[in-house]
């Protein structure tokens, strides 16, 4: 017979006002019960879910995750068999045909499940995992937020401009994906870590507001945060500074987690902490605003100190800072040891303690410091009974990391991160330069592009190591969401920097030159930033990493598993891209 169509409605929208229609519904079916002389089918798709009751005859042949047709009369449930959690849960379709559209094999792991799979076998049989509810909540959030987003910076007038995915290979920051031109031997196009030098040649082609929902790839080594291929919301805008660039997406994240982190709470207004801030405060340019404890600085408090790890710390230029854990006298021995073992990871000579109780100070070094010493660490401690002061010597990168990751942990282990808020903040002002640990030499700590701050113009040429950056990134509960930069749009400024980065003129021309060319035709001030928006996505749908958030995401080895890639291709084929391959067994 012809069929007119193939459903009539879904199955997540039917209500009692429903009742009474003759309707067409297809799916998969979710759970099949056999109660005496009538089947029960809950009939799934990703609207939702409706419950089929069949006869026996009619239901003899159908399984779970079997495809199906079924027409039938909308029915009111009886009474007790209402279920109040479902959509549909006040009526039910007395099936008068049922057809099967397709057959399933057993499935490898449970659809209609919550419980725990592997996530190799998840990733393995991927478009089956996608079934599951949990995974189409995800993805369908997903849609909706880049949607609220596009449509948040069409009203503001910015244009979706795609830019192209085989570029030049422009050697900065992370590895990149290389792909072997068949047309021109010996050469290659890479694809591209972000949209950078593309979206500033809009710019200076007068597309003063850009943005794009982009793919970028990096070919580096996987984390929970990270994929080879990875989607940005890229934005860039000309005639702005770094107060137009946070204020316009601070107003996006925030209309962006009120509509979608609903019943989580917000804080704000948002604070903006400079680098230097952050780093003397929470010891990391990401920091957890959920969680308190501050760093302080005990430097010149124990720097006349008998305790010669304190004093030789001073005169060497280093830093004693600490953190008071409140409660943290319940810590145990191995508790306090682990967190010692932890500081030393990061080159610290490990966490001394401070353990506050009624009879006095607790502590194996408490012996080398007077009382004016100890009850000048409590004050500026805020301690009190039952707190624990923990105390790290080093170097400013040593004591950051190490007092960082200890406030992290501590809070993890007394329960204080409160997961129904979402604290953000900014920082700025980065360093505009870093020493790079393997050649010894200055590196761009965001990109060479990147604009400094104009108060610290002079410092390039006297003491470029302490210049800042007009950098910035958005954080929120200890991850990086977005980062970006106001661009230097002067020449010789660009020169300048280069200079200081060791970029000759001849090597600038070979990896910028389409760029610097560009540059002399009036480019206007511009900046920009980009969010990963996976991440963004995870941390929304509280997920514990974004593979769950991404349709067909690559395993933490880089590779699909669902496909097979990376795999062998054809001889014939490598052949014709002129490139040799060496196999190792």
């Amino acid at each position: 017979m012809h069929k007119t169509a193939y459903r009539m409605h879904t199955c997540g929208e039917l209500q009692k006002s429903d009742v009474g229609k003759n309707v067409i519904l297809c799916g998969w079916v979710m759970r099949r019960r056999d109660h005496g002389g009538l089947v029960f089918v809950d009939l799934r798709d990703r609207y939702g879910l409706t419950q089929i009751v069949l006869d026996p005859s009619k239901a003899e042949n159908i399984k779970p995750e079997y495809v199906v047709c079924v027409s039938g009369k909308v029915r009111v449930r009886p009474s007790g068999m209402i279920n109040a959690k479902l959509a549909t849960g006040e009526i039910e379709v007395p099936a008068d045909s049922a057809e099967i559209l397709s057959e399933s094999k057993t499935p490898p792991f449970e659809i209609d499940s919550e419980k725990e799979v592997n996530e190799e076998l998840r990733l393995e049989y991927r478009y089956l995992d996608l079934r599951r509810e949990r995974m189409q909540k995800n993805i369908i959030l997903r849609h909706k937020l880049v949607k609220f987003v596009r449509d948040f910076f069409d009203k503001k007038d910015f244009l979706e401009i795609e830019t192209p995915v085989l570029i030049k290979g422009t050697p900065e920051g992370s590895r990149e994906y290389i792909v072997p031109s068949r047309l021109y031997p010996g050469k290659f196009y890479v694809l591209p870590q972000s949209p950078q030098q593309l979206k500033q040649l809009l710019m200076v082609a007068g597309f003063d507001k850009y943005f794009q929902i982009v793919k970028c790839f990096r070919d580096e080594d996987q984390r929970g945060d990270r994929q080879p291929e990875f989607t940005q919301i890229d934005i860039e805008m000309s005639f702005v500074d770094v107060a137009d660039i946070l204020s316009i997406n601070e107003e996006l994240v925030l209309e962006l987690l009120r509509k979608f982190a609903i019943g989580k709470k917000i804080t704000t207004p948002v604070p903006r902490l400079t680098w230097q801030e952050a780093m003397d405060k929470y010891g990391s340019d990401k920091p957890d605003l959920r969680i308190g404890m501050e760093i302080f600085d005990i430097t010149d408090i124990v720097a006349g100190s008998s305790f010669k790890v304190f004093s030789e710390t001073k005169k060497s230029g280093g830093f004693v800072r600490a953190i008071n854990v409140v409660g943290g006298s319940k810590f145990s021995r191995k508790e306090l040891d682990d967190l010692d073992a932890m500081a030393k990871t990061f080159g610290a000579g490990g966490l001394m303690h401070l353990i506050i109780e009624k009879e006095g100070i607790k502590s194996p070094v408490a012996k080398y410091l007077n009382e004016k010493e100890l009850s000048e660490i409590t004050k500026i401690a805020g301690a009190k009974n039952g707190d624990c002061i923990l105390i790290c010597a080093g170097n400013f990168k040593t004591v950051c990391e190490a007092l960082s990751n200890a406030r992290l942990a501590c809070a993890a282990k007394l329960n204080l991160i409160d997961k129904n808020t979402f604290a953000l903040c900014w920082i700025t002002d980065f360093p505009m330069f870093e020493i790079n640990k393997e050649t010894k030499k200055i590196d761009s700590c965001h990109h060479p592009f990147t604009a400094p701050l104009d108060e610290d113009a002079d410092l390039l040429k006297k003491e470029p190591i302490k210049a800042r950056a007009k950098a910035y990134d958005l954080v929120i509960n200890g991850l990086e969401i977005a980062s970006g930069s106001i661009r230097i749009h002067d020449s010789k400024l660009q020169s300048t920097i280069f200079d200081i980065l060791g970029i000759t003129h001849e090597d600038a021309k070979n990896r910028f030159g389409h760029l610097l060319r560009a540059f002399e035709y009036g480019p206007p001030p511009h900046g920009g930033i980009a969010w990963g928006i996976d991440r963004f996505i995870m941390m929304i749908c509280d997920e514990p990493n974004i593979r769950e958030v991404i349709a067909f995401p690559k395993d933490q080895k880089a590779k699909d598993l669902m496909t097979g890639a990376p795999s062998n291709l054809p001889d014939s084929q490598v052949k014709e891209m002129h490139i040799m391959v060496s196999r190792f067994a």
